[in-house]
């Protein structure tokens, strides 16, 4: 499998990312360690979490999923050469923010959960305006120096916010985000690919987006209102899509998955691996099964004709 460069850092990803926000949510640690191993083992190796993952979940205060991967970790057998680790700060209510201070006390939180020295993408999990992009970029460079970051990236983030970060920190010799960690789909992409695609194509930025299936939606699952009680966790997230644009990019990826012999999921997370602009989808799964069929997706190779039908049932009136 062809690994992708993620900007103009030293690490690469296989064109799909695992979403470790289940981990400690909807997914317990047996079956954490089950996915992790089936994702590494098929040749695959970015695995995105947060700090703040998953306190959103009664009884959690988050550090769950960094927590869990960490107990994997711990297991050895070479584990930790076979994953990215790309985790987040600034979102969690314990940590929040992206003054200096509060990445340096965050990182070392997140390296004791990881169980490692090194975090291979630590990533800014939304901006913070209160603080100078100088002094939050000093001190990612800080933690570069030290040897305990790899790289740095932007989570969302405006394009007028992530061109100022990239001037600031060529003017002052910082590093530079290498990657954009965006809301992206087949439905959500007015906002991606007016402002946020020029810039890091023009800027060589590696970009792994989420919610690449619109949580759930695009799997096909949620066709009617009714729909929306399979799961308790993502109903009320994926009513929003249940309209005549949302309808018409259903009926797309099946008549596409038909030609394919491949599943709505699949063809959605194709088409975004097939965008030049996008490195690895981020995607979820709760299930080995349920991760095998979207691994799949990177083996489906869409022809002109059927990336030219999805782009015209999703396009926006």
């Amino acid at each position: 499998m062809s690994l992708r460069p993620l900007g103009r850092s030293s690490l690469s990803a296989a064109p799909l990312a695992f979403g470790g926000n289940v981990f400690g949510w909807s997914v317990d640690e047996a079956t954490t360690f089950a996915l992790l191993d089936a994702f590494t083992e098929a040749g695959f190796g970015l695995v995105d979490t947060a700090d703040a993952y998953s306190a959103w979940v009664p009884g959690n205060a988050g550090g769950e999923s960094e927590t869990l991967i960490g107990r994997w970790l711990a297991q050895g057998g070479g584990r930790r050469e076979r994953i990215v680790i790309a985790t987040k700060v600034a979102k969690w209510a314990q940590r929040p923010g992206l003054a200096p201070a509060n990445i340096q006390a965050a990182v070392e939180d997140s390296l004791r959960r990881l169980r490692t020295d090194r975090i291979d993408l630590y990533q800014a999990h939304e901006d913070d305006p209160k603080v100078p992009l100088e002094d939050t970029l000093g001190a990612f460079a800080r933690l570069i120096e030290q040897g305990k970051v790899g790289a740095i990236g932007a989570s969302n983030y405006s394009a007028a916010r992530l061109a100022e970060a990239l001037d600031v920190a060529e003017r002052h010799g910082l590093p530079r985000y290498e990657t954009l960690q965006p809301h992206y789909n087949l439905y959500d992409r007015a906002v991606y690919e007016a402002e946020l695609e020029p810039l890091v194509r023009e800027r060589g930025l590696g970009v792994i987006n989420y919610y690449a299936l619109a949580s759930g939606f695009l799997t096909g699952k949620y066709r009617s209102r009714d729909d929306l009680d399979k799961s308790r966790a993502r109903g009320g997230a994926v009513a929003r899509y249940l309209d005549g644009r949302g309808l018409r990019i259903l009926a797309a990826l099946d008549e596409v998955g038909a030609g394919q012999r491949a599943t709505p999921a699949q063809v959605a997370l194709a088409w975004l691996i097939a965008r030049p602009s996008i490195t690895a989808p981020i995607a979820s799964a709760t299930s080995v099964a349920q991760l095998r069929e979207l691994l799949a997706a990177t083996r489906l190779s869409l022809s002109a004709d059927e990336i030219a039908a999805l782009d015209a049932a999703s396009a926006e009136a």
